[in-house]
């Protein structure tokens, strides 16, 4: 489900292929997957429909293919020396990326997506959960070299406790997060990882 290569004598051109990412983006943040069509993106891109062709062969490999590269941009990879610093710059990012004017419109939609559809919830996990994932595990891979967590603990149990606070709130409830959430989320987290209550 990556770009295709070029053939013959095509050449991808750079600023083509960000106006395509930006129209697709676009169009999935207002119309939703369902309504989503190469048609559609080709005439906000300004470009023929043979340049997207050329670079994806379906809807689908377009659509994920887009979300996936924006989605793994926004994974920061925190290495402040503490696993609280950590955490709350895994948090900060996070948030940023699930609270996106954008993206915070295309994750809904996605997720009922998903949930329709089992071959697309396949590739949507391998193109933008397990990526991000194996990214995220690194902060808890140092903080068990550090001794800050203990060499048996549980990683992808840690991956989903970290996650899943921040994507309830502003996927599933639609709160916002408030001031200090971070601040008490992260102090929460520590706790559930650690088993003691963190240093102020």
């Amino acid at each position: 489900m990556t770009r295709r290569p070029p053939t013959g004598a095509a050449v991808l051109q750079p600023t083509v292929t960000s106006a395509i990412v930006e129209a697709a983006l676009g169009e999935l943040a207002e119309q939703g997957y369902a309504r989503l069509s190469m048609e559609a993106v080709a005439r906000r891109a300004g470009v023929g429909k043979s340049a997207l062709y050329r670079r994806w062969r379906s809807k689908r490999e377009m659509a994920i293919s887009v979300i996936a590269e924006f989605s793994l941009e926004q994974v920061v990879v925190p290495d402040t020396g503490s696993l609280r610093g950590d955490l709350r710059a895994s948090l900060d990012s996070l948030l940023g990326w699930l609270s996106h004017p954008r993206f915070s419109r295309i994750m809904p939609d996605l997720v009922t997506e998903v949930a329709r559809d089992p071959e697309l919830a396949e590739v949507v996990e391998a193109m933008v959960g397990t990526p991000k994932r194996e990214r995220s595990v690194v902060m808890l891979q140092r903080a068990i070299e550090r001794g800050e967590l203990p060499p048996e603990t549980d990683l992808e149990l840690a991956l989903d406790l970290i996650a899943a606070p921040v994507y309830w709130r502003l996927v599933v409830r639609s709160a916002e997060p408030g001031a200090d959430y971070l601040d008490r989320l992260t102090d929460l987290l520590l706790r559930a990882l650690t088993g003691n209550t963190p240093a102020k």
